[in-house]
């Protein structure tokens, strides 16, 4: 399981006008090959009047799943640059498909590489892209004399706080990045003088907006 890794927000697309043609680029994240073939379908349908719908995606940890179709364009110069795109912003599980309507002007070949591969870049730009960080959460218990203190610091990090519960003690729910767990404990117990209840909870991935 990867400690962290990028990929895009749920879904979004754009659109761009080039030499009369125009191309729509959509972009979803997909965990699944099954997911990013009928995310394709679906557009394909929505555009079947389209002249091309061309698609790629990488889908998993290591990227073992990488598909790439033209859809009619000349080999290479749809579906690869699509995927590139992918790569190059090292992307993971995220399938975008562009969608051209010919405007009566070829392009050439090199065209169409610049064409396909500027949609995906600015499909993906206006979708959004964040990273996801593997992180491990603890619940931290302490009087109400110190909750002050301790939300102050904890604000101060770069910790997450999750929520803040109120009973007759409070309880933070902070997540802590993968591998800080042990200096997150200490600064807890100093900040409290060893006054606090730290206590696991859940391992999970936190999104957070990667910065452009």
């Amino acid at each position: 399981m990867l400690d962290n890794y990028f990929t895009v927000k749920k879904q979004g697309n754009d659109e761009i006008i080039i030499q009369k043609s125009r191309f729509i680029g959509y972009v979803k994240r997909a965990e699944t090959e099954q997911e990013a073939q009928a995310f394709i379908q679906g557009i394909k349908k929505k555009h079947h009047d389209a002249t091309h719908n061309c698609s790629a995606y990488l889908i998993g940890e290591h990227d073992q799943i990488q598909k790439a179709n033209d859809d009619g364009e000349p080999s290479g110069t749809a579906g690869v640059p699509i995927l590139e795109v992918l790569k190059k912003q090292q992307l993971k599980d995220t399938v975008v498909v562009v969608t051209r309507y010919f405007g009566g002007i070829k392009l050439g070949a090199g065209g169409l590489i610049r064409a396909y591969g500027n949609t995906t870049t600015q499909a993906i730009k206006t979708t959004g892209v964040i990273q996801r960080q593997r992180m491990q959460g603890f619940s931290i218990t302490v009087d109400y004399t110190l909750s002050g203190k301790l939300e102050h610091a904890l604000r101060q990090s770069e910790h997450i706080v999750e929520t803040i519960n109120y009973s007759d003690k409070v309880e933070f729910i902070v997540y802590v990045t993968i591998g800080e767990e042990h200096t997150f404990k200490e600064m807890i117990i100093e900040l409290t003088s060893a006054q606090a209840t730290i206590q696991n909870t859940d391992t999970t991935y936190i999104e957070i907006d990667r910065a452009t």
